[in-house]
């Protein structure tokens, strides 16, 4: 399947999300860790599409997302810094969902510096987390 750029940013407009995740973890420094994600998810029946992106952006994996729902992620931080932002960057998505990929943006720049590192950190990142995504809770 042959995909267009155009077409990957109207596609994720609609079907992708940018997400930032915290979680508690005791082994690290924080006492947190920070998992920030890309993912697409659609109904098994279009698979196809999922493993398209996967090959368009030579990264990331497709698994089962729930019942009869697949998900294309990227969880990598090397990928997505180096795949997933410069597209993004170069091919703006045209939604509100661009509010949201720019705040991910920020994340994954204060991940690169360390800043996820220290409780201050997390607490920063956790106040942009909870903004995106229409806002809800983390």
């Amino acid at each position: 399947m042959n995909l267009h750029a155009e077409w990957i940013t109207g596609f994720v407009d609609g079907e992708g999300c940018f997400h930032v995740g915290i979680s508690t973890h005791r082994d690290m420094k924080a006492g947190f860790q920070v998992l920030p994600e890309f993912t697409v998810v659609q109904h098994e029946r279009d698979v196809q599409i999922l493993y398209a992106l996967k090959d368009y952006f030579g990264c990331g994996v497709v698994r089962v997302n729930h019942g009869d729902r697949m998900a294309y992620r990227v969880r990598k931080l090397q990928n997505l810094r180096e795949n997933i932002v410069p597209f993004f960057m170069k091919h703006p998505l045209k939604t509100k969902k661009n509010v949201d990929f720019r705040k991910f943006r920020s994340v994954l720049l204060k991940m690169e510096k360390g800043v996820h590192l220290t409780s201050e950190g997390v607490e920063e990142i956790r106040q942009i987390a909870n903004q995106m995504n229409r806002g809800s809770s983390r």
